[in-house]
């Protein structure tokens, strides 16, 4: 899944090639992922995009008042074309959920791999409109999030960090694979309740928190999308990379599988190494 490194270096990349152009069709191939109406998609064609922005996961085109606002989900991503490919689009069981022309003749596919379809697309007068969006919690990446309001947040909550990590109302943008590289930088089990955190922790997540995020954004930037994944994959020190040997300390990294995902994280560096309960029921970790 795209996290906020990822999704600022493609709303980066759309501001560079896109900006300052109009659109010239916009075309859907999977209804499903168009979730609103009204404005009709159709309200963008002849429109020019005049800012490309970021909120947490979410991308936001603005164009004369109108925000096309897209989320990739778990398994969607946009495919930039230099010249839009002329084959007319259809609905159908193909990965395409929407193709963008702009006028140049230049545009993007948004894609979805995978049976279970969760990528959705927003046509709004106000990004707040889109659900997601409304509830998002600080960018914990903001210039002005200090660690005195990440101290607020944590205060007194009795949930376990990975889960307020990942949580879009608490902090908007990371996702499963950068809260296990937070916690793995920071020295936390993912289960430690965020109350029990000692002050010394609290400033060591915070710092964690920061310092990781301002690296993967440094990774991914400049990058076209093509390079995003891979470029991700190969700066995780502990996520995807279950039975591998840890970096810092040479313990073998383990993962927890719950629900329909998994989280990694090394028992040296994290749990006094400690392996912790596979196969945890879902409720645990939200």
């Amino acid at each position: 899944m795209p996290e906020l490194p990822e999704v600022q270096a493609l709303a980066a990349f759309l501001a560079e090639r896109a900006s300052g152009h109009a659109y010239a069709s916009l075309r859907v191939a999977a209804i499903s992922a168009l979730k609103t109406f009204d404005p009709p998609l159709s309200a963008l064609e002849g429109t020019r995009i005049e800012a490309v922005r970021r909120h947490g996961k979410f991308v936001d085109l603005e164009s004369s008042g109108l925000h096309l606002v897209f989320h990739l989900a778990r398994a969607g991503w946009l495919r930039w074309y230099d010249e839009v490919p002329a084959t007319p689009v259809k609905p159908g069981r193909s990965p395409l959920a929407l193709r963008v022309k702009l006028d140049d003749g230049s545009g993007f596919d948004l894609t979805e791999a995978g049976t279970k379809k969760s990528l959705a697309v927003y046509v709004v007068r106000d990004p707040v409109e889109v659900p997601g969006i409304a509830r998002l919690g600080p960018d914990p990446t903001a210039a002005d999030f200090t660690i005195d309001d990440f101290a607020r947040i944590l205060a007194g909550r009795r949930t376990q960090i990975k889960g307020l990590l990942r949580d879009q109302a608490v902090f908007a943008g990371i996702g499963n694979a950068y809260s296990d590289e937070i916690l793995h930088a920071a020295k936390l089990s993912p289960y430690l309740l965020a109350a029990k955190l000692t002050p010394e922790q609290l400033e060591g997540l915070y710092r964690a928190m920061r310092d990781t995020l301002a690296d993967a954004v440094a990774v991914a930037s400049g990058r076209p999308p093509a390079e995003l994944k891979d470029a991700k994959r190969r700066a995780m020190r502990v996520h995807g990379r279950t039975g591998e040997t840890c970096e810092v300390c040479g313990d073998t990294i383990r993962q927890v599988i719950f629900a329909d995902s998994t989280f990694q994280y090394c028992p040296g560096c994290q749990t006094g190494g400690k392996p912790l309960a596979d196969r945890v029921l879902s409720r645990l970790v939200k």
